[in-house]
């Protein structure tokens, strides 16, 4: 069964959540990837204010292509998380609580996570032109000068996704291949 969550997300919901839940994520998200990432950093290492309140915010590894005539965003795909690995541990520190991408995480994520009680949800790869129908609005809301990699606000709605790692430090991309193994190939 999928469970239905509304963004901000709180530290009860997401200490609630475990590796494997199915998600239909509504409210608002931000898309952000590397460059952005960097940028929010050296403002945090400042002590400079962000140009979004991170506080509950869920971030999506994405950068939408060009939108056509009609949509609210092109394709949305997710975009691989380990890139992201150097600077979410410092933005999970000032209150981000959910990030969406796709692929595993680091040590040093996870033990973020793990402190600050956040999460983390894969998106399905390949799939950024159904993900972008969950899209109902998308406004660029800093750092213009980097095209699809600004940051950017998103409305959606029952926007698709699963616990790949919750905030305990269960992870999917561990567990999924051992169930697989133990099992000798079904489950």
């Amino acid at each position: 069964m999928k469970q239905q969550l509304t963004t901000p997300l709180t530290q009860e919901t997401a200490s609630g959540l475990s590796m494997g839940d199915e998600i239909l994520l509504s409210g608002t998200i931000y898309t952000a990837r590397d460059q952005a990432h960097s940028r929010l950093c050296a403002l945090l290492e400042k002590g400079e204010k962000l140009p979004i309140d991170l506080d509950g915010t869920v971030i999506y590894f994405a950068g939408p292509t060009p939108t056509p005539p009609g949509r609210a965003v092109g394709s949305a795909g997710p975009t691989t998380s380990g890139r992201m690995d150097a600077f979410s541990p410092k933005l999970i520190k000032a209150g981000l609580k959910g990030m969406i991408g796709k692929g595993d995480r680091s040590v040093e994520v996870i033990e973020a996570m793990k402190l600050r009680g956040a999460v983390y949800f894969a998106a399905t790869g390949g799939a950024g032109a159904l993900i972008a129908r969950c899209i109902k609005s998308s406004t660029c809301v800093a750092y213009e000068d980097l095209g699809a990699e600004a940051i950017y606000k998103m409305e959606v709605q029952d926007f698709p996704m699963v616990v790949a790692i919750d905030s305990k430090g269960e992870n999917l991309y561990v567990a999924g291949p051992e169930r697989y193994r133990i099992y000798g190939g079904g489950i």
